[in-house]
């Protein structure tokens, strides 16, 4: 595990500004890495008390044990973190309302390598920084991983999401959240952010200002991971995956795009 510099949020103290109904059954908030962690875990705050935040530690299996009362059905708790498959963590999330967050992999190589060029990540990237390395081969490192230092796409990708599925999990993708985010007073967001939200939350129906919760949550201010508030990125990244690097996904990970649907 390495370790992650975020800046800290005040959604604590806006939480108490809502009405929050009690938590009856446990809520993880899983993820790949680099996924929109924060931003589904911030909107989820806004709709869940703060004692049932379970805040001691983001979950992930090298600190699953010490973690485990995250997971307790008789005191339901919201928790969050990238929790990979396996028995271990099977086990351990049975009772829970178990969400995956993914994203595009061929987006998701930029926003790996934007996060290993900041100062947010302290994971020993330094020649990654150092200008000496080209673009083109940052992204290839991205996708192929750093030996002894960072996991290859397909591992993370298979054993964050991919495992997870037909479990029982439900499958959130990136890019469907930011759409309904842009388009909020819609019809088509009140009904994607029910079905994200009331069976999770045990809620028959949206609260009134469920609107201006998930506003206050998708606040990019409060994610200390949101590109924008990433700090000293000194190598300019493509916004969009070259079309090289897009078949080297699509090698390095075959049948991984169409099995999260983006194909």
């Amino acid at each position: 595990m390495v370790n992650v510099r975020v800046k800290p949020d005040t959604l604590d103290a806006v939480n108490g500004q809502f009405e929050q109904p009690i938590l009856l059954k446990p809520v993880f908030l899983n993820s790949v890495p680099k996924c929109g962690t924060h931003l589904i875990k911030n909107i989820f705050r806004m709709f869940v008390p703060v004692n049932q935040q379970y805040q001691d530690a983001f979950v992930q299996l090298p600190i699953l044990q010490q973690n485990i009362s995250a997971f307790n059905p008789l005191q339901p708790k919201l928790s969050w973190g990238h929790l990979l498959f396996n028995d271990t963590s099977a086990a351990a999330t049975q009772h829970a309302h178990h969400l995956v967050m993914v994203r595009d992999p061929y987006d998701w190589v930029i926003a790996r390598a934007r996060f290993f060029l900041s100062d947010n990540f302290d994971g020993n990237m330094q020649l990654l920084k150092s200008g000496r390395i080209s673009v083109e081969e940052i992204l290839n490192l991205m996708i192929f991983g750093i030996y002894q230092k960072a996991p290859t796409l397909a591992d993370i990708f298979n054993t964050n999401s991919v495992a997870w599925l037909g479990t029982g999990v439900t499958l959130v993708r990136y890019e469907d959240l930011i759409k309904h985010l842009k388009k909020l007073d819609s019809d088509d967001a009140e009904a994607y952010f029910h079905a994200l939200l009331c069976p999770a939350l045990g809620l028959e129906k949206l609260p009134s200002d469920w609107r201006k919760r998930v506003k206050v949550g998708s606040d990019r201010e409060q994610s200390g991971t949101y590109r924008d508030n990433l700090t000293n990125i000194n190598i300019e990244l493509p916004e969009r995956l070259p079309e090289m690097q897009q078949r080297l996904v699509d090698f390095a990970a075959p049948g991984l795009r169409a099995m999260l649907g983006y194909c």
